[in-house]
Order: structure tokens, then sequence, then C-alpha cells
């Protein structure tokens, strides 16, 4: 099972890196795109190498695209190609997941219409859905999360959704530690 994540400069660091490695550990393969080429510099210094150009992207079956937060949010949700790519996914039953800062760019698409979600609270806007407190909703092919709280319950929404509750939990015995 293969996934794609989209970044960019100001990409939150624990939403992006957290959620690949929890994707990793559980099993799915995951491609990250940069809309800055080969890297892309997170919030807080992190640069990423050797990642997959957008410019270059290949739809290779992917049967989720993944948008981390942070003030990237904005370079995103400008990117037409990005907005190309998520209408593609959506119309062709296939996941939309976001956190943080990110679902505004799925809501203001109009893909939160009539749908539970969540973000982080001072981004809500009206949507057309609900907005629900959680740290992470996923309605149908939709998965949200608020924060970067929320990495861990917004990776394992999507595991779950790609993968199921079994690889879920093994995924989790993996990261806990049991005395």
């Amino acid at each position: 099972m293969k996934v794609c994540m989209i970044v960019t400069n100001g990409f939150e660091e624990m939403e992006a890196v957290g959620t690949y490695a929890l994707l990793r550990r559980g099993g799915l393969s995951v491609d990250v795109y940069s809309l800055r080429g080969a890297q892309a510099t997170g919030r807080f210094g992190l640069t990423c190498a050797e990642l997959k150009d957008f410019a270059d992207f290949q739809d290779d079956g992917y049967q989720a695209v993944i948008l981390p937060g942070g003030p990237q949010w904005q370079e995103l949700e400008a990117n037409q190609n990005l907005q190309d790519l998520l209408k593609a996914f959506h119309q062709s039953g296939r996941y939309l997941c976001a956190i943080c800062a990110s679902p505004t760019i799925l809501g203001r698409a109009g893909f939160l219409k009539g749908k539970n979600y969540t973000c982080y609270t001072d981004m809500n806007e009206d949507f057309g859905g609900t907005f629900h407190p959680d740290y992470a909703v996923t309605d149908g092919k939709i998965i949200t999360a608020k924060s970067a709280a929320a990495t861990l319950e917004f990776a394992f929404a999507i595991l779950r959704a790609l993968s199921g509750e079994e690889v879920v939990q093994k995924t989790k015995e993996d990261i806990y530690y049991q005395d």
C-alpha cells in the first residue's frame, strides 16, 4: 500500500516526520514530495533532502495524499497542481488526509462540505461540515487531525483506514514501552 505526502518550506516537523515514521513502521510505502524541488525545510529548521520533486509527480497507485500542517499550508493551498491532485484523489475515491492548519486547504476547496472534521481550532471556518474538537476525525475518505499533539492519532487513523485495526495494534505494540 502506497501513500504520498506533500510538503514545502514551513512544514510542521512533528506532523510530517512523525506521521511518516508511524506509517512506515506500519508497513506502508510513503513517498514525500516537495514543492521546492528535492528538499524542504520545516518551521523549526529541519531540512529534509532527497525528497521527490512535486513537479515530477507521477500517480503511482497512491491510496492517500497527506498534507502536514505548519505555515506551509498557504503555499500548498496556492499551488494549482496540488489543488488538481486533491480533486483527482477525491474523485477517484482515495483518501485525503490533513492535519492542523492543512484541513483548511480541504475546507476551502469544498471537500469538507457535509463531513465531520477537525483542524487547528483557530483555523476553523465555515466549511459546510461539522467541526469536532477531537484529535483525529475520519469521515469516509477524509481524515483530519487537530494539531501537532494529534500526530499519533492522525497516523493511526490513516493506518487503520488503509491496513486495518490489527496493523494499528501491532504498530502500537512496537512503539509503546511495556514493563
